[in-house]
């Protein structure tokens, strides 16, 4: 439903007062999410030589339990029946993925009830992990690649792997990963077990960091965004709170994001108030984790 607003009174004169004819979102009730390892943010001076490197695909973070496909949000995913044929008791931990600068597509896709089977057709089933798995990473990395490879479907892809030297050799192949259309890397300790958590196991390396945050209110647009919405009020998963005003489009300012809804924002390290710098708006966060607790991806 769009943004509406009154005229303004004098009274008013500095500003509109705008109301959201935007009901909540209703939490899922009975949704457990799955035990996976979260991601922490890569930081320099750490020993890349414990590391597995490999891209971070920017997709939808799901979970073949053994019998299903679920979001880390718990929700059921509905592929086709042909798209998890023949799949392991074994759970995988990977990405649906369609490809570099996809993921609205990918989305558009996975949060189907009634499943495109066209549409599946372009999706791939990223593995990286193998969550009951009671091995080290590195043991864990052969594993999936030969129960992938043991498929032979060309749409579940064991996510290749490979080592780093250095801090400067990490940047240098993060700079080819986003200039060829990627989003970052994901490093991968490789003498550790599969543990539920976020630690420093599992590290993102972007040129930016996001982080999720959940809808909580609207600040009516002045000047040129006059009587559309200005920024969102937005609360992030420790309970900080903060205005994200940039990064819309006029179309989203019509219509922004429901009160209730999830966010990935972009941001450039913090204020020493805690605030995110130069924080932007990326999109709504509508790939099934909408009940999951906000964190940073993935």
């Amino acid at each position: 439903m769009p943004f509406a607003c009154r005229q303004p009174s004098r009274r008013e004169a500095l500003g509109f007062f705008c109301t959201l004819l935007i009901s909540p979102l209703a939490p899922a009730a009975g949704v457990e999410p799955p035990a996976l390892m979260r991601a922490n943010v890569y930081r320099p001076g750490i020993d890349l030589s414990a590391y597995w490197l490999s891209e971070k695909y920017d997709g939808v973070r799901a979970l073949w339990d053994g019998q299903r496909l679920i979001t880390r949000g718990g929700q059921p995913i509905v592929a086709p029946a042909w798209f998890t044929a023949g799949w392991p008791p074994e759970p995988m931990d990977g990405e649906l993925w369609v490809g570099r600068g996809r993921f609205e597509a990918t989305v558009s896709t996975v949060r189907q009830q009634e499943p495109d089977d066209a549409a599946w057709r372009r999706v791939r089933f990223m593995v990286f992990d193998l969550p009951a798995h009671s091995g080290l990473f590195t043991e864990r990395l052969i594993a999936y690649q030969t129960l992938v490879a043991g498929l032979h479907q060309p749409w579940v892809v064991a996510v290749p792997q490979e080592r780093v030297a250095d801090h400067a050799s990490l940047l240098r192949r993060l700079d080819q990963v986003v200039r060829e259309g990627g989003e970052g890397l994901m490093l991968h300790r490789g003498d550790t077990p599969y543990r539920a958590e976020r630690n420093d196991d599992l590290l993102k390396v972007k040129t930016h960091e996001d982080a999720e945050a959940r809808v909580t209110g609207y600040e009516a647009g002045r000047g040129k965004h006059v009587g559309l919405m200005g920024a969102l009020v937005v609360e992030t998963h420790d309970g900080t709170r903060f205005r994200l005003g940039s990064g819309f489009t006029n179309a989203q300012r019509r219509q922004p994001p429901p009160v209730g809804s999830w966010i990935t924002y972009r941001f450039r390290g913090q204020h020493d108030s805690g605030l995110p710098r130069f924080a932007t708006f990326v999109r709504v966060r509508t790939d099934a984790d909408l009940n999951s607790p906000p964190s940073t991806r993935p």
